[in-house]
C-alpha cells in the first residue's frame, strides 16, 4: 500500500493542482468592468381608457440611457388626467376606512394610501376625504400583458474589462469590418460566441420560465458575464460566457406576492388655462441585473514552488496516515505491526546480568591472552633460535672470524647470521629456512 500512496499523490497533483486548477500560475480576480445597454423594438397597444399608443425603447425601458441594470416594461395600468384636489380613498387601502369623521383625523397621512386626510368622512365609499392626485389609482393590473411582442425585443450588452496586474484588456464585442454584423447577428454559444445581442425571449427561456407568464407581474433576471481568461494562450481563447437566472422567486414561490416586479411613474402636462395634470403608471416588468466577473492566470515560479512543496510535504503525511490505519483500524493490524517493528527482549534479572558479566570477563581475557600468544608468534622468526645451551656446550656458538664446527653428513650446514637484539641479551645465530630441532645429549 505504501509503494502506491506516493504515486497516488504526484498523480492528484499532477491532475488536480497543476492541470484543472492551474497552480503554477498567478492569479487576479480584481476585475475592472464597464456595461453599456441598448434595447431595440417597437410595439402597438390598444386600450379602452387611453386608446392606442406606440411604444418605443424612449417609452419602455428605464432608464433609457442604457446601465447595466436596466427595466423593460411589458404590462402597464394608467390613471390618466389626475389633478391636485380632493377625492375618497381608495376602498382597498385599510387606513383609509371609516365609519366616523373621528376616523379620519385632518392633516395625518394615509399609510400606503395616495394623500392626506380632511377629517371627513365619505359615506357612499366608507373611506376617508383626501388631499391628493385625483382621481386616486382604481384599476385591475390586466391579466395579459399590454406588450406581449417584447419578447422580440434586443438588448444590446457592450461590456470592456482590464485586469491591471497584467496590463491585459477586452471587449466583448467581435472587432470586425463588416458593418452590418451587429445588425444581424443574435447570440449562439456556438455559432456567435461574439455577438453581444440578445433576444429577451431567448433570455427568459434561458432561466426555465416562459416570457407571456413572467410578462404578466414582472421579474428579475440576472444575466451573467464571466471571463476566465489563461494569458499564456493567445488572446483569441479569452471569451466570455454568459449565464442566465431568475433572481426575484424559487420554483416553489413563483405564484406567490413576493414574486414579480412593478413600480409607478408619472408623466405630467399642463393644459391650455395652465392648470398642471398628470397621468400614473404602474408598470410592470423585467428587471436585468448584469453582473461581470472574472479571473486572470499567468505561469509564475513563485505559485509553482510552492504547490511543489506543498505535494511534497503531502507525500508524508499520506504515508504517516497510512501507516496509522494499518497500525490501529485495521483487522490484521497486529500482523503489519509485527511485520513493521523489531521486538525488543525485556530487561534481564540482576543476577544473570552478574553472570552475564562474569562470562564476558572471562572470554575477554581470553582473547585477551590469544591476542598475545598471536603477537609473541608473529615476533617469532622464521627459524628456530640456535641458542648455546649449558648443558650442551658443543652446540657453543663461534665467535666471529673462527673456524666454523663439522656438521654431522646427514644434515647440511645452513647458512646463519646473526641479530643484535637488545641491549643486554645474547646474539643468537636465526636460519633464513625451517627451524632445525635442538638434539640434546642422552
Amino acid at each position: 500500500m505504501h509503494g502506491n500512496v506516493p504515486h497516488l499523490v504526484v498523480w492528484s497533483i499532477v491532475l488536480w493542482v497543476f492541470i484543472w486548477k492551474k497552480g503554477y500560475q498567478e492569479t487576479e480576480e480584481a476585475i475592472q468592468s464597464s456595461v453599456f445597454t441598448k434595447l431595440k423594438g417597437v410595439d402597438l397597444t390598444n386600450s379602452s381608457t387611453h386608446g392606442l399608443q406606440l411604444w418605443g425603447a424612449e417609452d419602455y425601458v428605464i432608464p433609457s440611457q442604457g446601465d447595466r441594470v436596466f427595466f423593460i416594461v411589458t404590462n402597464y395600468l394608467v390613471t390618466q388626467n389626475q389633478r391636485l384636489s380632493f377625492c375618497p380613498e381608495n376602498p382597498k387601502v385599510p387606513d383609509g376606512l371609516c365609519n366616523y369623521h373621528k376616523d379620519c383625523v385632518e392633516g395625518e397621512s394615509v399609510i400606503a394610501g395616495h394623500g392626506v386626510k380632511t377629517g371627513l368622512c365619505i359615506n357612499h365609499t366608507r373611506t376617508c376625504e383626501i388631499h391628493a392626485w385625483c382621481p386616486v389609482e382604481q384599476g385591475l393590473t390586466p391579466q395579459e400583458p399590454m406588450l406581449a411582442k417584447a419578447e422580440n425585443f434586443t438588448v444590446y450588452v457592450k461590456n470592456f474589462i482590464k485586469f491591471p496586474k497584467f496590463g491585459f484588456s477586452k471587449s466583448n464585442v467581435l472587432l470586425s469590418r463588416n458593418s452590418t454584423y451587429l445588425k444581424t447577428c443574435t447570440y449562439d454559444r456556438n455559432d456567435h460566441p461574439y455577438c453581444p445581442i440578445f433576444r429577451v425571449g431567448d433570455v427568459i427561456q434561458r432561466t426555465g420560465y416562459n416570457f407571456q407568464d413572467l410578462a404578466k407581474k414582472g421579474g428579475a433576471i440576472g444575466v451573467g458575464i464571466e471571463w476566465n481568461c489563461n494569458l499564456d494562450k493567445d488572446e483569441s481563447h479569452c471569451i466570455p460566457e454568459y449565464s442566465f437566472t431568475r433572481l426575484d422567486a424559487s420554483e416553489h414561490s413563483v405564484n406567490s406576492f413576493t414574486s414579480g416586479y412593478n413600480f409607478r411613474f408619472a408623466r405630467y402636462f399642463k393644459d391650455a388655462a395652465g392648470e398642471t395634470y398628470r397621468n400614473l403608471y404602474k408598470v410592470y416588468g423585467i428587471r436585468f441585473d448584469i453582473m461581470v466577473n472574472g479571473k486572470a492566470g499567468k505561469f509564475s515560479i513563485i505559485p509553482t514552488m510552492i504547490n511543489i512543496g506543498s505535494g511534497l510535504a503531502l507525500m508524508g503525511a499520506a504515508v504517516f496516515a497510512c501507516d496509522m490505519i494499518l497500525l490501529y483500524m485495521m483487522s490484521k493490524s497486529s500482523f503489519y505491526r509485527e511485520t513493521k517493528f523489531e521486538a525488543i527482549t525485556k530487561k534481564q534479572p540482576r543476577k544473570h546480568r552478574e553472570k552475564k558479566h562474569r562470562h564476558h570477563v572471562h572470554h575477554r581475557h581470553t582473547r585477551r591472552h590469544k591476542r598475545e600468544e598471536k603477537e609473541a608468534a608473529e615476533m617469532q622468526p622464521l627459524t628456530s633460535v640456535i641458542s648455546q645451551s649449558n648443558s650442551n656446550p658443543e652446540k657453543e656458538i663461534q665467535p666471529m672470524g673462527s673456524s666454523p664446527k663439522t656438521h654431522s653428513p646427514e644434515r647440511k650446514p645452513l647458512g646463519l647470521f646473526s641479530l643484535r637484539t637488545q641491549p643486554g641479551t645474547e646474539k643468537q645465530a636465526i636460519s633464513p629456512v625451517s627451524p632445525l630441532k635442538t638434539h640434546h645429549n642422552q
